[in-house]
């Protein structure tokens, strides 16, 4: 293993090198929190298919080829799906708002006054996610180490805390482009054909699993409808996809670089069902699907080539994770924090060193939470129910509904939250009913208490509109005085 060990290694000295790189180029607001918004196609498209395939749509994504075969690509083909709504339908309105946050687009579309509400929903979804991704260390440390689940989770969350707290997005975006490449090589390359022709080829495949195993759709249609719900809803409102979304210079690039990721996150989707599928074929009594990623690269692939793949797994994880860390602060700053306080700190220098602040604080919390937390899937599944139940309808309806008000979104936000958890707490909280009701029931109190109240003031309906034809400028803070 002495080679598996050194590639894994260097791969995270990379990691930790590009942070200090990064941190040379984030010298203002913009810079730290999205890169500028001056990405191109290839650095955008790659950086955000990397966020968006995590460890869920990699380990897990083969966990669920080995449950139920090449159906079990439906919960990262429901990734890619949303990936790809966003970017054709929404992506170049959202680039052209020139905001930091999903909670400031809600504030220009209705006036100023959903920003702390929609702030904490969306804080508590980009902490979960966050520390969920970081859980999902124990598991491939594990593998490599045989290391403690307490110093896995520290090790590798200490390393994604580190680069992303010394250079911000830029720092995140240098090492998801590194980790996009990682993961192509590693799983698209390497681990899918070894272990098709590991198992004998597609038809010893066929030959040796039940039918269903390669029906598409073998999973359930409740179950897909139930991750289109979720996941693809999920992408199209997650304020770590924005912040990737406000990275882009253009229109266009937001537009077909996104377009390129979302086809990218249907081919992975695949890849993940078949290598799970041939791990069913090579070992039909493990004792977790889970374990099937890690079963089939520890025992299967050659030395160095081993050590890549799971490099490649670190990189999914490690992806997903800073992205989820820093959409996670710059919430908690700039939405909770900046908003309770009554102000907003004044200099571009100040904000880059409170937003910093702000991803280290954040990083502890989320350390924290995950060596405490035992179950991922509860944790996640309550992440985006909240996040779906509550927020995709007021968001949604201001981009496409100019009678949509604060008084409507704001009802809407908080009835769909609270009828999500009240539904978790009765139905169980991997039960569907709560996002099925919670959903309907915040599309009801949308259109009826905005056709109940006055509508949206005449003056920020224009301004909404010429913040999304591109015709407003970014807002920027006053310079820092000398002396201070």
């Amino acid at each position: 293993m002495a080679i598996d060990y050194a590639v894994i290694v260097v791969y995270l000295v990379g990691m930790l090198a590009m942070g200090w790189w990064g941190m040379r180029r984030a010298k203002s607001k913009s810079e730290f929190l999205v890169a500028g918004r001056r990405l191109g196609p290839t650095m955008y498209s790659g950086t955000m298919a990397a966020i968006v395939l995590g460890g869920a749509s990699t380990i897990g994504g083969v966990g669920l080829g080995y449950q139920y075969g090449l159906s079990g690509a439906w919960m990262v083909f429901t990734i890619g799906l949303g990936l790809l709504a966003l970017s054709v339908f929404f992506s170049a309105r959202i680039a052209r708002l020139k905001v930091y946050t999903v909670s400031e687009m809600l504030d220009l579309r209705y006036g100023g006054r959903a920003g702390v509400i929609s702030g904490v929903v969306m804080w508590a979804y980009t902490l979960m996610l966050a520390v969920t991704s970081t859980i999902a260390y124990a598991t491939i440390f594990d593998v490599l180490f045989d290391m403690n689940r307490t110093i896995a989770i520290i090790l590798g969350g200490s390393i994604v805390v580190a680069y992303s707290t010394l250079g911000g997005m830029w720092s995140i975006t240098l090492t998801d482009m590194v980790q996009f490449v990682v993961k192509t090589i590693g799983v698209l390359l390497l681990l899918l054909p070894i272990a098709v022709v590991k198992a004998g080829g597609f038809s010893e495949m066929k030959a040796q699993l039940p039918t269903e195993y390669f029906d598409p759709l073998g999973i359930g249609g409740e179950t897909i409808f139930t991750y289109v719900l979720i996941y693809t809803f999920g992408m199209l409102i997650g304020q770590d996809i924005w912040q990737r979304v406000f990275t882009a210079r253009s229109d266009r690039t937001a537009k077909w670089g996104g377009t390129v990721a979302g086809t990218y996150c249907l081919a992975y989707a695949l890849a993940g069902a078949v290598i799970g599928t041939a791990a069913k074929v090579l070992y039909p009594k493990l004792g977790s699907a889970d374990d099937a990623f890690a079963t089939i690269v520890k025992d299967e692939l050659p030395v160095g080539v081993r050590g890549l793949v799971l490099a490649a797994a670190l990189a999914a994880v490690m992806s997903t994770s800073s992205g989820a860390l820093i959409a996670c602060a710059t919430v908690a700053n700039n939405d909770i924090w900046s908003r309770l306080r009554g102000k907003i700190t004044g200099g571009e220098r100040d904000e880059v060193k409170d937003n910093r602040a702000f991803i280290l604080i954040m990083g502890l919390a989320v350390i924290g939470t995950a060596i405490a937390l035992n179950n991922v899937v509860e944790a996640l599944t309550v992440a985006y129910n909240l996040l779906v139940g509550g927020l995709l309808v007021p968001i949604l309806g201001g981009l496409l509904w100019k009678r949509g008000t604060a008084q409507g979104a704001l009802a809407s936000v908080a009835v769909g939250g609270l009828a999500v958890i009240g539904l978790m707490a009765t139905y169980g909280i991997l039960a569907n009913e709560p996002i099925y009701y919670g959903l309907l029931s915040s599309l009801a109190t949308y259109v009826v208490v905005s056709l109940a109240t006055p509508a949206t003031d005449a003056a920020v309906l224009e301004a909404w509109r010429e913040r999304l034809a591109g015709r407003a400028a970014e807002p920027r803070s006053e310079p820092v005085p000398a002396h201070q």
